[in-house]
């Protein structure tokens, strides 16, 4: 089925454990190059062109050497096998962005949902069907004619939230979004682990309950089965907004147990979490999940690891972004080291 792109400058998140896209009626609009104060010397900063593609959403910005997203557009992903029709969406919703720019972007930073080829050099999103090998990195290259630097979504909301969010001056810690499918990224001593394709950090595919249900990436049990809002979609047969509180904390119980495990491994003490479902479920949430890390993290180093909510909101896609710009331009400052 081939999907039509319906475009929004609106700023706000999902509603409350929402998997359904955002449509464009009623939302609020964020200011643009005419009518924000964050433009008022704008050509003055260093602005990233920021974008975020996921599941349910694919959305486009403008974000400042400070964190300060200037601008943005926000569509529903289209439902489509064709790949060129989500192309032709992102790249409609970047155009606009950019017509009302007073300044061009010098670089261009995009979180994607994976599995990915380093780089993005190819991707091929779980939840998004229609991209299946999709060279990303070099049809944007070739669309935008700026250096274009991709790399996977929950990887990129690390980088955020370390940036100017809640995991910021802290050298060691686990970022998770828990929304339509479940991504992380790992930061250990300060650095954003990539593993040897660039995809490590998916903590969503941890086996959370081994005899459970099939999940998309051909595993059994795999947190992103359980505890996704597509899952709960599937279990519940509701949107993941109606869950009742029993399984509202029984999502995060498995997000506990994951938790768990990275903490026990790699040594580290903290875990923020975004994402519809997670900031959706709140408390009964955040408490199951806090209960089962301390029932799961038995060795000394361990025992203090904590789970928070992620500190950046609905700008953490595209502060995230932008940031995955930011560490490419300060490694080829080091020498690329």
């Amino acid at each position: 089925m081939t999907g039509s792109v319906d475009a929004s400058s609106e700023t706000t998140d999902l509603p409350a454990g929402s998997t359904e896209p955002l449509m464009a009626e009623g939302l609020l609009v964020r200011g643009t190059a005419v009518d924000d104060p964050a433009f008022v010397g704008v050509a003055e900063r260093d602005v990233f062109l920021a974008v975020d593609i996921g599941g349910t959403k694919m959305e486009v910005g403008l974000v400042d050497a400070s964190g300060l997203v200037l601008d943005r557009v926000r569509t529903a992903t289209p439902e489509t096998s064709d790949p060129e029709v989500l192309f032709d969406g992102l790249c409609r919703i970047i155009e606009e962005v950019l017509s009302r720019s007073t300044v061009l972007p010098s670089i261009c930073g995009v979180g994607c949902g994976g599995p990915m080829e380093s780089g993005g050099r190819t991707v091929s999103p779980l939840n998004i069907p229609g991209w299946r090998g999709f060279p990303l990195q070099g049809r944007l290259d070739g669309h935008l004619g700026l250096p274009v630097v991709v790399d996977n979504d929950a990887k990129a909301l690390a980088l955020g939230e370390g940036w100017i969010g809640a995991a910021r001056g802290q050298s060691n810690y686990l970022a998770m979004v828990v929304s339509t499918g479940v991504g992380g990224g790992v930061v250990l001593d300060g650095r954003l682990l990539d593993g040897s394709g660039g995809n490590a950090g998916h903590i969503g595919h941890l086996v959370v309950e081994p005899q459970g249900r099939m999940c998309v990436c051909g595993g059994q049990g795999c947190l992103e089965a359980e505890a996704s809002g597509t899952a709960i979609a599937a279990i519940t047969g509701h949107p993941a907004s109606e869950a009742d509180i029993a399984m509202r904390r029984r999502c995060g119980t498995l997000v506990g147990r994951a938790v768990a495990s990275v903490a026990n491994l790699l040594d580290l003490q903290l875990a923020v979490v975004a994402g519809s479902v997670a900031l959706g479920y709140g408390e009964e949430f955040f408490a199951a999940a806090q209960a089962e890390i301390d029932l799961r993290c038995g060795l000394d180093f361990a025992r203090s690891t904590r789970i928070e909510r992620a500190g950046l909101g609905a700008d953490g896609p595209l502060v995230g972004a932008a940031a995955v710009a930011r560490r490419y331009l300060m490694v080829m400052e080091d020498g690329g080291r």
